[in-house]
């Protein structure tokens, strides 16, 4: 899906995605990374779901978030909390979600100038 927008200029927005892709200010991402505002964390070493560990929040936990919307792949799955340990204890919330709802919610969330990253997965 093709998404467009002028008023998040200077800011990392999601123009596009697909089940096996997300595209961020118009280049696109095939692997595992995270979205946030000002910057990408790519790669973020995860390389899908159940990989998932205590190291790959911890990482989202320093990046002065407030919500961290999880991209889940083509389904929603959710994380055991000790995961999200490190989130929990900086009061960060974190929403799972299927990937292309985590996109469409972070552009909605950045326009609204909230601290969210979108830690997207694929598959």
């Amino acid at each position: 899906m093709k998404l467009h927008s002028d008023k998040f200029t200077g800011l990392n927005a999601i123009t596009a995605y697909g089940i096996d892709y997300v595209q961020v200010n118009e280049t696109q991402h095939k692997a595992p990374l995270v979205v946030l505002p000002e910057r990408l964390i790519m790669p973020w070493g995860v390389a899908d779901f159940a990989s998932l560990d205590e190291t790959h929040f911890a990482l989202i936990a320093e990046t002065g978030a407030e919500i961290v919307l999880l991209g889940t792949g083509a389904k929603q799955r959710f994380v055991h909390p000790r995961l999200t340990r490190a989130l929990a204890e900086k009061r960060i919330g974190v929403e799972c979600m299927d990937t292309q709802a985590a996109c469409r919610t972070y552009n909605i969330l950045l326009g609204e100038s909230r601290k969210v990253a979108a830690a997207l997965l694929f598959g």
